[in-house]
Parts: C-alpha cells; structure tokens; sequence
C-alpha cells in the first residue's frame, strides 16, 4: 500500500513541479484570471512537469548519478518549493490564485448555465468522470499489453531502471560488435522519453511493475482534456461549447484504447502535439514570452518521443506564419507545402530512406484498408465523416485568419500521412491495419479542434433572426378609416424635371 501511495505521490509532485515551472514564466498578465487560465494552466502544468523529470532523468545520467527516490523527487521538490514561493512572492498571485480556483471549479460545477445547458453539461461532465474512471482501473489492474509496448519500449524502461542510468541500445550488427557494452530490442533507434516515464513511476514504486508502472500515461491524458478545456475557452468558446470539444476529443475509442493499453509512444506524442500547436497560438495572441516558452517545450516533447514527432512538430512553423501574416501567410503556405511534394516525388525516384521509411514512387494505396480504417471500422466512430462534412460546410471560412492556422496544421498532416501511408514501405501495414490508425492518432485531436473552430465560423456566417415585420400604418385617433375624398391631395412629381 506505502508503494502505491509513494507513486501517486511523485505523480502529484511532477504535476506541481509543472505548474510551478509554468507559473514562475515571464508574464505581463495573470495567467490565472484569463477565461480558460486555471484550467489551461493545471493541464499545461502537468504535461510539462511529467516531460521535464524525462529529461532531468537526461541529466542525471549525463551526471553519472544513479536513478533513485532521492535523486529524482528532492530536486524536483525543492524546485517546486522555490519556483513557487518566488512566483507568489513576485506577482502576488496568492489571492487572485484561489479565487481563480474557485471560480474554475464554479464552472465546472455548471452554476452559470440555465435549464437544458446546464442538464448537458453534468451528463458530459459526468461521461468524462465515469469513463476515467474506468480507465484508471484498466490502467491500474492489466499488465503490460500491446506488442511494441514490451518488444521496443519497456525494454528501454525496464533495463534503465535496473541499471539506473542510460545505457544505450544499438541495431543488430552494433550490438554484436559492443561486446556486452550496448543492448539491442525491436527498436533500438526510437527515442526514449516513454521508457524514461516508465522509468519515473518505477523509482516512486520502488520497484518494477508491468502494471502500475503506466499510471503516467493515465495521469497525462487527465491533465490534456484539462489543458483542452482551458485552451477552448481561452479561444473564446462558450463553457457549455468547450466542455463538448473536450468531451468529443476524450471519447476518441483509439484514443481510449491507448489509455487502457498504455505503452505506446502514438498518444503522448498526439497529446503534446496538439497541446504544442494550441500554445503557438496562444503566444500569437497574447504575445507573452512565457506562452513561447511552453509552445516551445511541449513542441520539443514531440521528436523525443518518436520519429514522426520532427515532422509534426516542424507544423507548427506553417501555423504561425499564417497567423503572423493573414494575408500572405496561406500562399506562403501553400507554395511550401507544394515544393514539399515536388521535392518528395523527385527523392521518391532515387528510393531514399527518411526516418526509417522507404520512399519510393510507387503509388498502390489500399483504398479499401484505408476506407475501413476511417470509415466503417469503429476506431474513430463518426470523426472523419464529421470532417468531411465540416469541411465541405465551411469551404468558404478555411482561410479565415482565425481559421486559417489551424488549416495549415491539418493539411500539413494529410500530405504527411498521405506519403507515408501511400508511398513507403508503412503502406505494407496498412491492410493489417497495424499502423494507418495509430499514424493518424498524432493529429485526431487537432483535427477536433481544427472542427470545431470551422464550424464555430460557419456558423457565425448565418442570419442570427428573422427580419422584422413591417409597421402597419396608424389609424386615426377615433379608430375610424376616414373616406379617401378626405385625405389630403398631393400632386405626383413630374415625368419630366423642368
């Protein structure tokens, strides 16, 4: 029992370690008061607290310091402590934070919302509180499942976490010729960050547990749907709005699949996209330093936690320079992403080899693979026949400047999914459907809310009423229609001005 209190402690501390990291950022505002601040702030807080211990583990490492409770958690406390106490000392926050608080936990109770709003609001509420609920007994009672999560993932955790250091793992050939110096899995070349989260929840355990060792996984989820509801408002959708964008992204049944059957690195690295491109946007518009700063941190999380991740995160480049430049912007846009393609269809010629992917111009897609993935199989429910739909209403608002960014993103990610899954070699793994589902997870949650920002601006375009009836003439003052030899004569104008 002591075990699983001091993992749900550390859990706790990494959550606090964030949002402190986060609270002491350079800011000209309070981040708190801001519509959507508190809970963006505590969702954002525990994302970047869990992947900044990753890389203090980095550290320790380079250090020659051996993993251990003490090595990990008082640093990380006395950080939190202090960072803390200078943030409260330097902005004053102590009030205006538990006010902040309380009015964030009024929202979420529904006290601001009448009659059947406030109804939907408590049954969403309640969804997402019933079904994380039962993820956490998933997660907290099924040992470690999927197929890569113990040939190419846990194997890195469970070796680091023995040896208390990074060590590192080789390909085949290299590991023969280390002579026992190097260790060798099913992907030696992948980057480590989810073993290093397994590594963490393995040390506050204190020991090595297939099972409870992926409560982080759990644990950053929570923090992301909250991160999403602060981010939606703060976008300046309604509560009731934000909590059903919030609601249509947690319950993605891949996304949820990915909870219960932690290990893979596919939803992390959506996560912590999604999260990333939502705080460049957040920056543009507030200009603070501090919101770079994080946009920059979650954005990094990406290519550390998988190959793919240097191309997602590279997305958020053409996000910004549409919002920087809502005139140019989307045609600058447009002839990069069309030198992307040109460029890619010339190497395609010569078989290149791109992170780890066979490029080569052979076009025979799996149209119907491919059509059961996203369209009948129930992987993503109604998603994709929601995009299309959205897409086709609100054409006319794509390029809109607040729209406009998040259409860079999205389409960025289908020619980036297109060729992978249509000209490499992972077009072998689309009729197994052993990757095309997973490849999409990294942008379904930015397709959401790329969705609903569309939708939002269409539906803004509608007529808001119905026009007026027009005023009937008065009668006279004794209620009686006059004959029409007593109103007065007027003479018409002439055809012809003199």
């Amino acid at each position: 029992m002591m075990d699983i209190i001091g993992l749900l402690l550390g859990l706790l501390l990494l959550w606090a370690f964030g949002i402190a990291c986060l609270q002491a950022l350079p800011s000209r505002m309070n981040r708190w008061t801001a519509a959507g601040g508190t809970t963006w702030m505590i969702g954002a807080g525990g994302m970047a607290g869990l992947f900044l211990a990753t890389l203090w583990l980095r550290v320790l490492s380079l250090a020659g310091i051996r993993f251990s409770v003490v090595a990990i958690t008082l640093p990380l406390l006395l950080a939190t402590l202090a960072l803390g106490g200078w943030a409260i000392y330097r902005s004053g926050i102590r009030g205006t934070l538990m006010a902040s608080v309380r009015e964030a936990l009024g929202e979420l109770s529904g006290r601001t919302l009448e009659g059947t709003g406030r109804i939907l609001w408590r049954l969403l509420l309640a969804w997402l509180i019933l079904r994380y609920a039962m993820l956490f007994s998933e997660v907290t009672t099924r040992p470690l499942f999927p197929w890569d999560a113990w040939t190419q993932w846990a194997t890195k955790g469970r070796v680091w976490y023995e040896l208390g250091r990074i060590v590192p793992f080789e390909r085949a050939d290299a590991w023969f010729a280390a002579g026992g110096s190097a260790y060798f899995d099913a992907g030696p070349h992948y980057p480590g960050t989810v073993g290093l989260i397994q590594v963490l929840s393995s040390n506050f355990l204190g020991r090595w547990d297939d099972t409870l060792m992926n409560l982080p996984f759990w644990m950053l989820s929570v923090a992301f749907v909250v991160a999403i509801f602060g981010a939606l408002r703060a976008m300046e959708f309604s509560p009731l709005s934000a909590l059903a964008g919030t609601w249509l992204i947690a319950s993605l049944p891949l996304a949820n699949t990915h909870v219960a059957l932690a290990g893979y690195a596919d939803l992390p690295l959506a996560m912590y996209f999604c999260a990333g491109i939502l705080a460049c946007l957040r920056w543009h518009k507030s200009r603070e330093p501090g919101d770079a700063v994080l946009a920059v941190l979650l954005l990094a999380a990406c290519p550390l936690l998988k190959i793919p991740g240097r191309i997602w995160a590279l997305l958020a480049l053409p996000a910004l320079i549409v919002a920087w430049l809502p005139t140019r912007g989307p045609r600058i846009v447009a002839i990069g992403y069309a030198v992307a393609v040109f460029a890619f269809l010339l190497l395609a010629q010569t078989s290149p080899v791109i992170m780890g992917y066979h490029l080569h111009l052979d076009f025979s897609a799996d149209w119907e693979a491919l059509a059961n993935s996203f369209l009948l199989y129930d992987n993503w429910h109604l998603l994709w026949y929601g995009t299309i739909a959205v897409a086709l209403l609100g054409r006319r608002e794509l390029l809109k400047p607040q729209v406009a960014p998040l259409t860079a993103v999205v389409v960025g990610g289908v020619i980036f999914l297109a060729f992978v899954l249509l000209f490499t070699n992972a077009r072998d793994w689309v009729s197994d459907q052993s990757t095309v589902n997973r490849a999409t997870l990294h942008m379904a949650p930015v397709v959401v809310v790329w969705m609903l920002v569309v939708f939002r601006a269409w539906a803004r375009t509608l007529p808001t009423a119905l026009p007026a009836p027009p005023v009937p003439m008065s009668l006279p003052a004794q209620g009686v229609i006059e004959p029409l030899s007593s109103l007065p004569a007027t003479t018409p104008p002439p055809l012809i001005a003199p």
